[in-house]
């Protein structure tokens, strides 16, 4: 039955949005869902899960959900076996009686626990003896109708369920109560320990009976009461058999039971602080008993221990599940880390050598277009005795890649690690499983997109100032080949002799033509530089969108998610309601002490 109920909630687990809304999901209306008969699914007319408890427990056990359902692609299954233990329990106790609190009776061989348990119930109903282990399996006493459901969750037979002969279900004060007695803790039979264990898992509180002579058994506080610690408000600790003690031995036994308490990790009911609650009694005399009754009754009445020991359970899962949700530092993708990748993908890319190869062209071409051709041919010349070839592509030898794949995948490692620093071990793993597979294809996407924006070196453009700065050129050339010409024509007598006026015309030409080209080079700076600004800025652009987009976004999403978890788990582990049974102040703090004075008195 366990069983199958924790199945039908592993099914209701999903996956962040799908879960959500499958959780907002209304029901089926009142006529649908009469229409369905029979056949319909027994999970459609459950109740919501944490449907029975207040709103704080609830909200919490809505948050382990959810916790749960985002979790389960990135986390371990072992690491969430609590979580699921306890949501599993959870929906299987709300649809159980509200009205009844389930106690077991645990202790050691010899510690009195089967005569502490008939003392409870007036008549003797467990089997007590010198034969050890005398209990071999769990025996329930209910004193009013209405458990059976929860005695079958817990699997004690028919045949070991009683009731209570003093009182009957005239005893108003402990209605409610199902007292489970079970066999050994320390039995030497394996089962039984094996069925303390499951019961001890489903009760909603447990007496722990102690003798002077076991009270500090490293068995029982290793093994248990240290790991439930967490669970002091729904713990109650017996020291049996005082008969055998005087007053004083009495004090010191119970002084140094609370002083491994407090080493267990268990707090105590105390200076007005919830916890574990602490007596002595004598259940072979009846000494301390009727304390511990009105205790028991109190704390019945109550009807919130379900509600308090399922806390103390989402509390212990909380604590087994912060190694996986807590993060060390403030880890994240920030200006600084995206700027860094992106500068890291442009140098990848070339887009600044990209910028400057564009501004050299662009002045370059400049240069030619508004040079004198004088200079020009000298340059060409040049061009031919350095590398015997007029192909001006040989300028700049091609690469290979276009990218350097080496550098993208470094860039993609280091925005990993620093986006997943300080994160919990399984998010950082999908943190960098997700910037790995963004990054498969990367190096070509950006190969591709180089290519579509062309080079911008390619085809410069040509302002509207070249034409008339290549005619201020073209002016001072004739200048200087009619200076020359005139000067020539004065040698062989065509054109009467003058040296001067040619010579100016030339010294105009000859000087015109460098300071043009000068005049044109200083104009096509600001231009060629921002035109190669332009050019490394739409290559950078479009690498960062493609590096967001196959990068970035993805590794965003894992941290997105892994916030929402994190906000879903500060909900899991948000305050507790105040529990109903403070012992040491208020409704049991006063009787309990009385208890003991009480004993002490008698003796």
């Amino acid at each position: 039955m366990v069983d199958d109920e924790r199945e039908r909630s592993r099914s209701r687990w999903d996956d962040g949005l799908i879960a959500r809304r499958a959780g907002e999901r209304p029901g089926p209306a009142p006529e649908e869902r009469a229409g369905t008969g029979a056949a319909a699914d027994a999970e459609d007319v459950l109740p919501p899960l944490g449907g029975g408890y207040g709103d704080p427990l609830r909200a919490r056990l809505s948050a382990l959900h959810e916790l749960v359902g985002l979790s389960r692609t990135r986390v371990e299954g072992e690491a969430l076996a609590e979580a699921g233990r306890v949501l599993d329990e959870a929906a299987a106790r709300q649809r159980l009686s509200s009205q009844h609190t389930v106690i077991a009776l645990a202790g050691a061989t010899g510690s009195g626990k089967s005569t502490l348990f008939n003392a409870l119930a007036g008549v003797p109903v467990s089997e007590t003896g010198l034969r050890r282990p005398t209990t071999s399996a769990p025996l329930a006493l209910s004193w009013s109708e209405g458990a059976a459901g929860l005695l079958d969750r817990l699997a004690v037979p028919s045949r070991l369920r009683r009731r209570p002969l003093a009182g009957g279900a005239g005893d108003t004060e402990l209605q409610g109560l199902v007292l489970v007695d079970l066999p050994d803790h320390d039995s030497a039979v394996t089962a039984h320990r094996d069925q303390v264990d499951r019961v001890l898992d489903l009760v909603d509180a447990v007496i722990w009976v102690v003798d002077p002579e076991k009270y500090a058994d490293a068995a029982l506080h290793e093994r248990y009461l240290r790991p439930l610690a967490g669970h002091a408000e729904v713990t109650f600790v017996v020291l049996n058999q005082v008969d055998r003690l005087g007053t004083e031995a009495t004090d010191l036994v119970l002084d140094d039971l609370r002083r491994l308490l407090d080493e267990d990790g268990m707090a105590l009911g105390e200076h007005g602080e919830p916890g574990a609650t602490v007596l002595a009694v004598s259940a072979l005399t009846g000494e301390g008993v009727p304390e511990l009754r009105e205790l028991l009754a109190r704390f019945v009445q109550g009807r919130t221990a379900s509600e308090s020991r399922l806390a103390a359970d989402v509390d212990a899962a909380a604590v087994r599940l912060r190694p996986v949700y807590v993060s060390d530092g403030r880890p994240g993708l920030d200006e600084r880390v995206r700027d860094a990748f992106t500068d890291r993908l442009a140098v990848a890319v070339g887009a600044q050598a990209a910028g400057e190869a564009a501004e050299r062209v662009w002045r370059r071409g400049a240069i030619r277009a508004c040079g004198t051709p004088w200079l020009r041919l000298y340059r060409w010349y040049e061009r031919i005795r350095a590398h015997g070839s007029t192909d001006p592509h040989l300028e700049s030898p091609a690469e290979d890649e276009l990218t350097a794949r080496q550098r993208v995948e470094q860039a993609v490692r280091i925005v990993a690690d620093e986006s997943s620093r300080g994160l919990p071990a399984p998010w950082a793993q999908a943190v960098r499983e997700a910037a790995v597979r963004g990054a498969q294809g990367l190096p070509e996407a950006l190969d591709d997109l180089a290519v579509s924006l062309g080079n911008p070196a390619a085809r410069p453009p040509r302002p509207a100032w070249w034409p008339a700065a290549v005619l201020a050129q073209v002016v001072m050339t004739l200048l200087q080949v009619f200076g020359a010409l005139w000067l020539v024509g004065q040698i062989i007598g065509v054109v009467q002799p003058g040296l001067l006026p040619p010579v100016l015309v030339m010294l105009a030409g000859i000087i015109g033509g460098p300071l043009v080209e000068w005049a044109c080079e200083g104009a096509v700076k600001g231009p060629a530089r921002r035109y190669g600004q332009e050019a490394e800025r739409r290559l950078r652009e479009a690498t960062a969108a493609c590096g967001r987009a196959k990068v970035l976004d993805p590794v965003a999403a894992e941290l997105m998610r892994y916030r929402e978890v994190r906000e879903q788990y500060a909900t899991v582990v948000g305050t507790r309601p105040s529990p109903s049974r403070l012992a040491g102040s208020g409704r049991f703090g006063p009787t309990r002490r009385g208890a003991v004075r009480t004993a002490a008195r008698g003796r």
